[in-house]
C-alpha cells in the first residue's frame, strides 16, 4: 500500500518499505547532469532511453531475457526474475553445439536493458541507486561496453555486479598478455558491518576520465584502474577506455558466475530509483 504525504511542500510515499521524496537529481560541483532516468512514469520503460537484449545471451545464464520483465512503479525501474516454463523458440537439438539451442525450454525470465543505439558517452560520472536481490543464484550487474569493436577488445566496465554473496567492481579488455584482462576488485557481503546492508537502497558510482576509471559505493572506493594499462597491444586498433560507452542493467540467473538457484529466490526484484550521467563542465 502506498501512502503519500506532504513534507516542506515535498511529495514522500511509502514504498517498498522506503519513503521515497520526488526526485531532483543532485548537483556535484564541476559537474552537469547531461542524462537521466529517474523512472517517474509507471509503465514500460522510456522507449527514448532503453533497448532490451532478447533470450539466451550469454554466460550459460538460466534466464531467458524478454522486455515484460522491467517495469516502472512508484517511481522505480523493477527488474524481476521469475519462473515460467514455457518451450524455447530456439531450440534445435539437445546435442548442440551452441547452449543457447540445446535448451528446449525456458524454465526463468528476466530483463536486460540497454542504451545501445540511443545512448552513449565519453567520460563523466555515473550512477545508480538500486537495492540489488541477493537470493541464491541471482546475479544482478550495472555495467558499461564500448561501441566498437567485438568483446573483450571493445572494453568493459562492471560498476556494479554481484553474486555468490561478492560485491564486484570490474575492467575487462583484451591485451597481448590473454585473450581478456581483468582488473577486478571484490568485497564480501558479509564484510559490511550493517546486517540489514542488502536490504537497503545504495548508490553505485563510476568516475571515468582519459587517465582513471575509479569504482565506488556509497562514496567508498572498490577498484581504480589507470586506463593507459589497457593501452599496451602491439596490434591494438580500439582504445576501448577513450571511446564512448553505453549502458546495461541487468538481473541475471545462474550461469558461470551466478551459480545454483532455489525455488525460493522467485520470484526476485532488482528495484532501481534512478540512472544518471554527469560530464564535466
Amino acid at each position: 500500500m502506498k501512502f503519500k504525504f506532504l513534507v516542506l511542500g515535498i511529495v514522500s510515499s511509502v514504498v517498498f518499505g522506503f519513503v521515497v521524496k520526488e526526485k531532483q537529481a543532485y548537483q556535484y560541483k564541476g559537474y552537469h547532469l547531461v542524462w537521466s532516468d529517474e523512472f517517474n512514469i509507471d509503465g514500460v520503460p522510456s522507449e527514448k532511453n532503453w533497448n532490451y537484449e532478447s533470450g539466451f545471451v550469454r554466460n550459460n545464464e538460466d534466464q531467458w531475457y524478454q522486455r515484460e520483465n522491467a517495469y516502472c512503479k512508484d517511481g522505480f525501474l523493477i527488474i524481476e526474475a521469475k519462473k515460467e516454463n514455457k518451450a524455447n523458440p530456439h531450440f534445435v537439438s539437445k546435442n548442440h553445439r551452441d547452449w543457447a539451442q540445446k535448451r528446449d525450454s525456458i524454465r526463468i525470465t528476466s530483463s536486460c536493458l540497454i542504451t545501445r543505439g540511443k545512448h552513449s558517452w565519453q567520460y563523466g560520472r555515473f550512477e545508480m541507486r538500486a537495492k540489488i536481490p541477493v537470493a541464491k543464484g541471482m546475479w544482478p550487474a550495472f555495467w558499461t561496453l564500448g561501441i566498437k569493436g567485438n568483446w573483450p577488445a571493445n572494453g568493459e566496465i562492471d560498476i556494479m555486479e554481484y553474486y555468490r554473496g561478492k560485491i564486484l567492481a570490474n575492467v575487462a579488455w583484451k591485451s597481448d598478455k590473454s585473450d581478456t584482462e581483468w582488473d577486478s576488485a571484490t568485497q564480501m557481503l558479509s564484510d559490511f558491518k550493517k546486517a540489514n546492508w542488502a536490504d537497503e537502497f545504495h548508490v553505485w558510482r563510476m568516475d571515468w576520465d582519459a587517465n582513471f576509471i575509479r569504482l565506488y559505493v556509497d562514496n567508498q572506493l572498490l577498484n581504480e584502474t589507470k586506463i593507459s594499462d589497457a593501452m599496451q597491444g602491439k596490434n591494438q586498433k580500439i582504445h576501448p577506455f577513450r571511446q564512448p560507452h553505453y549502458l546495461l542493467v541487468n538481473l541475471a540467473v545462474g550461469g558461470d558466475q551466478g551459480g545454483e538457484f532455489t525455488a525460493a529466490g522467485f520470484p526476485s526484484k532488482y528495484i532501481i530509483d534512478y540512472v544518471r550521467v554527469y560530464q564535466k563542465k
